[in-house]
């Protein structure tokens, strides 16, 4: 099996999240590109995670039941229902059902991961499921993953 990656031209692997798609400015989701994804992936699931909060991996970002493509568009609507995406679900993230991105106190820096997973199946979780539950529901389904990694102060 090819192996997936994740990239984005909004920043490259290890470098700064723009502001844009941060806390501190629009708080718009970036655009995602994945390379390599399997024939057999039937949805994706997406998680985005502060690798250096207190908390760890604190998650600000939760959606499944995308459905397999080579680009997720940047400025994704919040809400449990996903309209551009076919209606994927949005979890809990940070409170809410929608991106949150970067926003570390004090402007310290934080590295942000983004973990994307091709799966052999369509998840029936509501959108009240946190990142705890879709990790248990896509035990055993996932055919590829990928992540990427960026920082922000």
């Amino acid at each position: 099996m090819k192996e997936l990656s994740l990239s984005s031209p909004c920043f490259e692997e290890g470098g700064l999240i723009p502001t844009e798609h941060t806390g501190y400015g629009e708080d718009r989701s970036p655009e995602l590109v994945l390379t390599g994804l399997c024939e057999g992936a039937v949805t994706l699931a997406l998680l985005l995670d502060d690798l250096d909060h207190p908390v760890p991996a604190y998650n600000h970002w939760v959606v499944w039941n995308i459905p397999p493509a080579a680009r997720l568009p940047g400025g994704l609507p919040g809400g449990g229902a996903v309209g551009p995406l076919d209606q994927a679900v949005q979890g809990v993230g940070y409170g809410k059902n929608r991106y949150r991105g970067p926003k570390p106190p004090f402007r310290w820096s934080h590295r942000y991961r983004f973990r994307i997973f091709a799966l052999d199946c369509r998840l029936e979780l509501p959108p009240t499921a946190r990142k705890r539950q879709l990790l248990a529901a896509i035990r055993g389904h996932i055919l590829q993953e990928a992540a990427l990694t960026g920082h922000f102060r």
